[in-house]
């Protein structure tokens, strides 16, 4: 690996503000010069309105496969599946706001009861806190470039309370978190 592309790749900050390579083609290069960069996703998580409620509900039988692994089900596959099972991740935006993510283990074919072919994204159980960063609604998930993520949490400040979203809302909007 060159001097120049090493600099690149030392933070995700210079990957993604770097002025005269957008993200999308910067990873591009980092792909076509042989270095491995994990894709990631990004769903909202309906019906939950804080990490701890995520937490319950993969907890239930309802989100869990034969094999006890929470995961999701999905109407889409995705069709860059090696990259997302390169250490990629799923990033939950829980009321507006990323708050964490899972690490996708595999992709595992699903037949509905009404014959319809669907993708079993399989995780991995452990939810790691993110820093939380706003993002807009949309509908089922999108690919996350690895320079558009949230960083973990340090260990320290994972078992801290969560706020309520209304604050960690308007602490995102200001710049604090």
């Amino acid at each position: 690996m060159g001097a120049s592309l090493g600099g690149m790749l030392r933070g995700r900050q210079r990957l993604r503000h770097h002025p005269l390579l957008p993200a999308t083609k910067a990873l591009r290069y980092v792909v076509q010069k042989g270095i491995r960069v994990a894709l990631n996703l990004i769903k909202l998580s309906v019906g939950t309105s804080s990490v701890e409620d995520l937490v319950a509900w993969q907890g239930s039988a309802r989100a869990k496969g034969p094999d006890g692994l929470p995961r999701h089900v999905t109407r889409m596959w995705p069709r860059r599946a090696e990259e997302l099972l390169d250490g990629g991740s799923i990033y939950w935006v829980i009321q507006g706001l990323v708050q964490c993510r899972q690490r996708i283990l595999r992709l595992d074919e699903v037949i509905g009861s009404d014959g319809i072919r669907r993708c079993a994204i399989v995780l991995e159980p452990e939810i790691i806190r993110t820093a939380t960063a706003r993002k807009r609604p949309f509908q089922g998930w999108r690919y996350l470039p690895p320079g558009d993520t949230p960083p973990d949490l340090s260990r320290s400040r994972e078992s801290d309370d969560s706020l309520p979203p209304e604050l960690s809302s308007a602490l995102a909007d200001i710049g604090v978190i």
